[in-house]
């Protein structure tokens, strides 16, 4: 990361907006990106992802705002960024009904390839893809995770400086995600800058720097870990019992989130609570020690609390606060 702070930028954008009709999909944005840096867009569906990204690869125009990617502006020059550009959608653009190799021979058209610079591309983005022994399958053959991997070789054929992936892993199963992310490493350790849009936290945690968008706006910026105490300025708290679920009811009144008058005692501030896989996360002020409280509270409902320890925010976490934030 370091390093990449001394680099240019690839992506400029300010107070970038995008309309349709009366609805405003992304609602002046500003950002920079610098050249060779993996940037994470996270946030929920229908936040403005996708339409920032369109726009960026010049597929869509702007409302209003400015930008540059790869030097060449968004409302002015949109063929010259797509020259530029390797763009890979939610929905795998791929030909079902063409073997692995034709897909890979037909993107190397699109992009006007020579061809001797064609089997030199197409020959490494079989090897990069693993798909040296499927050249042959017909794509709908394919699974998920390989589909994937192909759609990636297609997207960087013309060897692009910048690499757009919206949500490149969107219901790909959790091994074919993490190989992915490291053909994501590689193409970054080669200098190229890849812009991801995603919804899944723990992917976020790969990327050197984070924008958190909602509803069109950007809520956050940063490092993984400067969002976790920039943005984070409560205590969060993990609890371990048999009985999740009663514990949850339990303490959602206890935090007044519940509709119900909150039974707390004075001591008690807490913020949050939820489900987060077999345990429950308790935010709270930052100062406030939750470690003989709780398990005194949910003892009295004949609740036995097996685990409670103070631990760093996840990206969720942070997520969630800001959004719940925004809400009061």
């Amino acid at each position: 990361m370091n390093e990449i702070l001394h680099k240019p930028w690839a992506v400029e954008i300010e107070d970038l907006v995008k309309n349709f009709g009366a609805f405003t999909a992304v609602d002046h944005i500003s950002l920079k990106v610098r050249k060779g840096e993996i940037f994470g867009f996270l946030g929920p569906n229908g936040a403005g992802k996708s339409t920032t990204i369109r726009m960026l690869c010049g597929i869509l125009v702007p409302t209003a705002g400015k930008g540059k990617v790869s030097g060449f502006d968004i409302f002015t020059e949109p063929e010259k960024i797509k020259e530029n550009i390797g763009y890979m959608s939610q929905k795998f653009s791929l030909y079902d009904d063409l073997t692995v190799e034709e897909n890979l021979d037909f993107f190397s058209g699109i992009y006007r390839l020579s061809r001797g610079i064609k089997k030199e591309r197409k020959e490494w983005a079989l090897q990069m893809a693993g798909l040296q022994d499927r050249r042959e399958s017909l794509t709908r053959n394919l699974a998920g995770g390989w589909k994937q991997r192909l759609a990636l070789g297609c997207a960087i054929l013309h060897e692009p400086s910048i690499l757009f992936l919206d949500e490149p892993t969107s219901g790909v199963d959790p091994l074919s995600r993490r190989s992915f992310w490291d053909l994501i490493y590689e193409m970054a350790g080669r200098g190229v800058t890849v812009f991801v849009t995603t919804h899944y936290m723990d992917e976020a945690e790969y990327c050197d720097r984070l924008a958190l968008i909602d509803q069109g706006k950007i809520i956050a910026l940063g490092t993984p870990a400067e969002l976790k105490t920039r943005y984070m300025p409560e205590s969060v708290w993990e609890l371990e019992t048999d009985h999740l679920h009663e514990a949850l009811g339990v303490l959602q009144e206890d935090a007044g989130v519940t509709g119900q008058p909150p039974a707390r005692v004075p001591e008690s501030s807490l913020t949050e609570v939820a489900v987060f896989g077999n345990t429950l996360h308790l935010v709270t002020r930052r100062e406030e020690d939750l470690s003989t409280y709780i398990p005194a509270l949910l003892a009295a409902r004949g609740i036995a609390t097996k685990r409670l320890e103070q631990i760093e925010p996840s990206l969720e976490d942070v997520f969630v606060s800001l959004i719940e934030a925004r809400g009061k």
